[in-house]
């Protein structure tokens, strides 16, 4: 915008307070709510955009994690960030995929790899964060060496976490599985069950019915839930070292690279949420980064 001062004809110092005034009715004229740097008196401003994130999470530890992430560096680092904690494995997935969330955090890759071919959804994951170790827990013994004959264990329903429980299993030599099995491994591919048992459950329900079977292969957030310490009280732990069962931060396709996330990805592997795992689960929860 131009603004032009007419000359006085009583000399040069008059001509410099007209041009001084010009410019500024100018400047203020050309400031609008839009302008960041400017307000409705034309004095400067620095305010930041703040980020919006909605996240389905299982409650413990993960929405644990995000909750310590809301209440210690999310507003400082200029993020509005919701936490919605669901019970089960489906339900954060569809959830995000009908849009109704921004993202989720409660699962590993194999796990996501399965939903994603048999739901025909889009989901992908963006940072990997916790490994919660799966274990082997009872009520009625002390050792893994005191199962009885025609012992019933109950594993997860859900096909990775079943592959990843049979693979624990036959890693401890309690049951054999067939040549070149992986984490697909199904009950058909037990070769020998050494009279084992097999009781398939939804994997949430695990922790409360060890006072019904032998013993109970659990996921290591819902042995949290129960006050099950994975460290302490469980008699056959998964190894952390070269573990593809990382848990992490997931979007829609096409969301990776949304601001908000980035965001968060950045606020969930810094060394205050680190600090944070170490601290509080004390090895039965594994920061993966």
């Amino acid at each position: 915008m131009r603004t032009t001062a007419r000359k006085p004809r009583n000399g040069t110092v008059r001509t410099a307070v007209a041009l001084a005034g010009a410019l500024t009715l100018a400047l203020t004229a050309c400031g609008t709510a839009s302008d960041p740097d400017t307000d409705d008196s034309g004095a400067s401003g620095d305010t930041e955009e703040t980020l919006s994130l909605r996240v389905a999470a299982s409650p413990v530890p993960h929405a644990d994690i995000l909750n310590f992430v809301k209440d210690n560096l999310a507003e400082d680092a200029g993020l509005d960030l919701t936490v919605e904690e669901f019970d089960d494995y489906i339900l954060p997935n569809t959830a995000l995929e009908d849009g109704e969330v921004d993202a989720n955090f409660f699962q590993h890759q194999p796990y996501l790899d399965d939903f994603n071919a048999k739901q025909g959804t889009s989901i992908v994951g963006l940072t990997d964060v916790h490994l919660e170790p799966l274990g082997v827990y009872s009520n009625s013994i002390d050792s893994l060496d005191d199962l009885p004959e025609g012992a019933t264990v109950a594993i997860p329903d859900d096909a990775t976490n079943a592959g990843r429980a049979l693979q624990l299993l036959a890693g401890e030599g309690l049951i054999t599985l067939a040549d070149g099995v992986g984490a697909e491994a199904t009950l058909g591919d037990v070769t020998e069950d050494n009279g084992l048992v097999f009781n398939e459950l939804e994997a949430a329900t695990l922790p409360r019915v060890l006072d019904d079977v032998d013993a109970a292969v659990i996921n290591g957030n819902y042995a949290l839930e129960a006050d099950l310490s994975p460290a302490e009280d469980s008699l056959l732990l998964e190894e952390a070292e070269g573990n593809p069962y990382a848990n992490f931060l997931a979007v829609r396709e096409g969301d990776e690279e949304n601001e908000a996330a980035a965001l968060l990805s950045e606020l969930l592997t810094s060394d205050e949420v680190r600090q944070f795992i170490e601290e509080t689960y004390e090895g039965s929860v594994l920061p993966a980064f």
